[in-house]
């Protein structure tokens, strides 16, 4: 997908535009999303505009207020760069663009889906992206309180993988739940002991929020 095209299609959900590195990154990975897509079901989304908008845009917000460049529009301070796992990788939204976003973080997927675990090595190697790793198998088998970051975005049955996730937390660690508004209620009363801070609108979406529960 042309390159710049990707960064009309990101500008509501970034601050300052990607850079051409990043860029091809993202445009190699859609390519390689749509081949895949037509033999592993990997994502429902099938255009590369709305693979953009709905997969990209909403990682990559979340990346940004996550990891930001400049530390004083941090919505909190800026974390250490430790662990960030990310359950239910599924075709690798939201890890995956985080890692492209920042670097320096080490990442970990985990997804128990084999054939989806094979798309996420294979974009792994085609991104040339290094320090990130996929876990194939299920988050109760990642080892507890490794985790600085965890991220969950679309899984199912979020009331029961919720707690695990809780679990795979370090001390001094956030969770950042890419959800719907309907399902904070929910996510604030399976873990009542965190602190979440106030829930962030995604741009271009009536329903999706961004909100992110720091340990006390």
């Amino acid at each position: 997908m042309d390159t710049a095209r990707i960064t009309d299609l990101l500008a509501p959900f970034l601050e300052e535009p990607l850079t051409s590195t990043q860029l091809d990154q993202i445009s190699t990975y859609i390519d390689l999303l749509i081949r895949w897509n037509s033999r592993v079901n990997l994502t429902a989304i099938r255009t590369p505009e709305e693979i953009v908008t709905r997969h990209f845009g909403e990682s990559l917000f979340a990346a940004r207020h996550l990891f930001p460049l400049d530390s004083q529009i941090s919505l909190e301070k800026t974390p250490t760069r430790g662990l960030l796992v990310d359950i239910g990788s599924g075709a690798g939204f939201p890890g995956l663009p985080i890692k492209i976003w920042s670097p320096q973080t080490r990442v970990t997927l985990i997804e128990s889906n084999q054939k989806k675990v094979a798309f996420l090595r294979e974009a792994i190697r085609a991104l040339t992206l290094t320090d990130i790793d996929v876990f194939p198998g299920r988050a109760q088998e990642f080892p507890p309180a490794s985790a600085a970051t965890i991220t969950l975005r679309a899984v199912e049955r979020f009331e029961q993988i919720l707690p695990t996730a809780i679990r795979l937390l370090a001390p001094s660690s956030r969770l950042a739940l890419l959800i719907s508004d309907t399902q904070l209620p929910l996510a604030q009363a399976i873990a009542p002991s965190r602190h979440w801070l106030p829930k962030i609108a995604i741009p271009l979406s009536t329903r999706r929020v961004m909100v992110i529960a720091k340990s006390r």
